[in-house]
C-alpha cells in the first residue's frame, strides 16, 4: 500500500497504526509513538477515542442521551487519555536544556521525592506515588535543571504503565541525558488496582529501584543514596 492510500484510510488509528508496522516500530501501551502521528491527526484521535467510549458507555447500559450526568462522559474521558493521563505516548520528549559540568563535580546528587502519576496498563486505574534520583555526574556528564527531571519523568509516567518497567525507562532516559558515572531510581507507589478492586488492599505499596554503573558497583554509594533518600 502506498503512502497515498494510507493517507485515505479510514480513522486516524489506523494510519499512524499503518505507519508504526511499516516502520517495524513497536507500538506497547507504554511505548512514545509521537513521530509517527502527523499535524492534526491528534484531534481525529480524541473524537476517535470519544466516538468508541460512546459504544462503551451504551453497552453499559447507560442511558446517555437522557442522563445529564454521562451525556458528556465520553468527550471528557477521550480529552483525558489524549491530552492529559496518557500524552506521553502521543507528544515529543520536552525541551531540557543541557548543561556541561564546568566545575566538574563528582559527587552524589539526589532529587526528589518527584510526584509521579500513571495508570496501570492492565485496568487503567492510577497509580500515584513518588520518585528519587539519585545521580553521580563526572566531569563530561550534561546538567540539567532540577524541574526538568520532574519534566522527563512525568513524560515517561504519562502512558498506561507497569512499574517495574517504568523505572528502568525512566532510568534509560536519564543515564542517555546526563552520561553520569552512576545513577539510582527508586520509585513508591500506591496501585489503584489493588486499592478499588480485586482485594482491595488500602495498605500495600509498591517500591521498585534500578541502580546503574557505580551504584550496582559501589555498595557504599548505594547506601549512602538510600539513607540519604527520605531525609
Amino acid at each position: 500500500m502506498s503512502k497515498i492510500d494510507t493517507d485515505k484510510q479510514e480513522t486516524a488509528s489506523q494510519r499512524i497504526r499503518y505507519r508504526l508496522q511499516s516502520a517495524g516500530a513497536r507500538f506497547h501501551a507504554n511505548d512514545n509513538i509521537s513521530a509517527y502521528i502527523r499535524e492534526g491527526e491528534l484531534d481525529e484521535l480524541q473524537k476517535e477515542v470519544e466516538a468508541k467510549l460512546r459504544g462503551v458507555l451504551e453497552s453499559l447500559v447507560i442511558d446517555t442521551s437522557n442522563d445529564h450526568n454521562t451525556q458528556d462522559t465520553a468527550k471528557r474521558v477521550a480529552k483525558m487519555f489524549v491530552r492529559e493521563v496518557f500524552r506521553g505516548r502521543y507528544v515529543d520528549m520536552p525541551p531540557s536544556t543541557e548543561f556541561p559540568n564546568v566545575e566538574r563535580l563528582n559527587e552524589l546528587m539526589i532529587i526528589g521525592p518527584i510526584t509521579v502519576r500513571s495508570a496501570c496498563s492492565h485496568h487503567l486505574c492510577p497509580i500515584i506515588g513518588r520518585v528519587w534520583v539519585g545521580v553521580l555526574p563526572n566531569e563530561d556528564s550534561n546538567l540539567i535543571g532540577l524541574s526538568k527531571y520532574a519534566r522527563l519523568i512525568d513524560w515517561v509516567m504519562t502512558r498506561p504503565q507497569i512499574q517495574e518497567e517504568a523505572v528502568s525507562q525512566i532510568a534509560d532516559l536519564l543515564m542517555r541525558k546526563l552520561q553520569p558515572d552512576g545513577l539510582a531510581i527508586v520509585m513508591e507507589a500506591d496501585h489503584f488496582c489493588m486499592h478499588w478492586r480485586g482485594v482491595k488492599d488500602s495498605n500495600s505499596k509498591m517500591t521498585n529501584s534500578v541502580m546503574r554503573g557505580a551504584f550496582l558497583n559501589n555498595p557504599d554509594l548505594r547506601k549512602e543514596f538510600l539513607s540519604l533518600m527520605h531525609k
